[in-house]
């Protein structure tokens, strides 16, 4: 196994340390949950410099959608079964699924109030909003990448309002969730695509 860097070495992509034939990133102090085939040049400088927004990103993309979204198309859907409703679900597990959904919202809060913080570059009070955190961060993301459109946001504000009014009806609806979590995992994977390069190499030959 390789020996773990000294706070002297800079953040970037270095051989893996478990012997895995990859690349792990090291943020200057640890090693992060990051890693990439051989195949992929790792002389990144940009990453090194964002380490803290991709790792903060990678974590939305995942946690932070799963979180906001997933946790609100579950707590829709237990109320609409909630007991004493035309189809009701058994009481237990009703409000097993009520907390869990609730705990998800809160993962999700707490995953995109940082991922903001990480955007913005300071905490705000939009940050910590449940909810609105999650858009702010895409309305970020999006402006980074130069194609912020304020009509794609609002329209997916529409899907989940619609979604958590009117899906104990028509149970078509989940696929507005659906659609929104793809449409923004979509978008945090190309700005952390962006941020994680190109390498020193490719800037050389494009200058």
């Amino acid at each position: 196994m390789n020996t773990t860097p000294t706070n002297d070495v800079p953040p970037g992509w270095y051989p893996d340390p478990s012997g895995s034939r990859q690349w792990r990133a090291w943020n200057g102090t640890e090693w992060s949950e990051l890693t990439k085939p051989y195949g992929e040049v790792a002389a990144t400088p940009r990453f090194a410099t964002n380490l803290g927004l991709v790792q903060a990103l990678h974590r939305v993309r995942g946690a932070g959608v799963v979180g906001v979204v997933g946790g609100l198309g579950l707590l829709v859907g237990v109320l609409a079964h909630w007991p004493g409703t035309a189809h009701p679900t058994p009481e237990w597990f009703a409000l097993a699924a009520s907390e869990l959904a609730v705990a998800l919202l809160l993962v999700g809060t707490v995953v995109c109030a940082f991922g903001v913080r990480e955007l913005e570059g300071h905490w705000s009070f939009g940050a910590f909003v449940p909810g609105v955190n999650f858009f702010i961060a895409s309305a970020l993301v999006t402006q980074r990448l130069g194609r912020l459109r304020s009509w794609r946001l609002f329209s997916e504000v529409v899907l989940l309002v619609v979604f958590a009014l009117s899906a104990r009806a028509d149970l078509w609806l989940f696929v507005g969730p659906m659609i929104v979590a793809y449409v923004e995992t979509s978008w945090f994977a190309a700005l952390i695509d962006q941020l994680s390069g190109p390498s020193t190499i490719e800037e050389e030959n494009a200058s």
